[in-house]
């Protein structure tokens, strides 16, 4: 049975490893040129000042999921609370509806601490999309990358 939970970095980040490893396998671009590397210091820190939210599926305690999400004040609307997508996955057997009970369990601990918007961004995928619009989020705009480094 899949639950769905809210954690904190110390106690998911050794089961996330693996999966971070799978996510970026499965759609990263250029990967013959960059390489996976977390930031962990980074993440630590964003952890301890509450922005951090990390959001998880587990399958009997395995991980099989997550959902990221950095929660802080808007710099162009200071009055609210924005949340972003850091990152969002769930292994491909695990699919289904997995990952709309994450994303509205992310939606719905937002909601209750006051956040005014949540955005998502992912690669182009067709169910996905449904979705996201099945959920009432709106497509807002299309992201362009190029590789400039070596």
């Amino acid at each position: 049975m899949i639950t769905i939970q809210h954690e904190n970095l110390a106690n998911v980040k050794e089961d996330i490893k693996p999966l971070l490893e799978e996510h970026w396998r499965l759609v990263a671009l250029n990967q013959g040129k960059i390489k996976l590397n977390p930031d962990w210091n980074q993440y630590a820190k964003l952890d301890a000042l509450g922005i951090l939210n990390i959001f998880t599926a587990r399958d009997e305690g395995k991980l099989v999921g997550y959902f990221v999400l950095i929660i802080n004040k808007s710099l162009h609307y200071q009055d609210h609370y924005f949340a972003s997508n850091d990152v969002l996955f769930v292994l491909p057997d695990s699919r289904g509806a997995t990952g709309y009970k994450l994303i509205k369990y992310a939606e719905n601990y937002c909601r209750e601490v006051g956040v005014s918007l949540m955005t998502i961004n992912t690669k182009v995928h067709i169910p996905f999309d449904k979705l996201m619009v099945g959920m009432g989020f709106d497509l807002i705009e299309r992201v362009y990358s190029k590789f400039l480094g070596k």
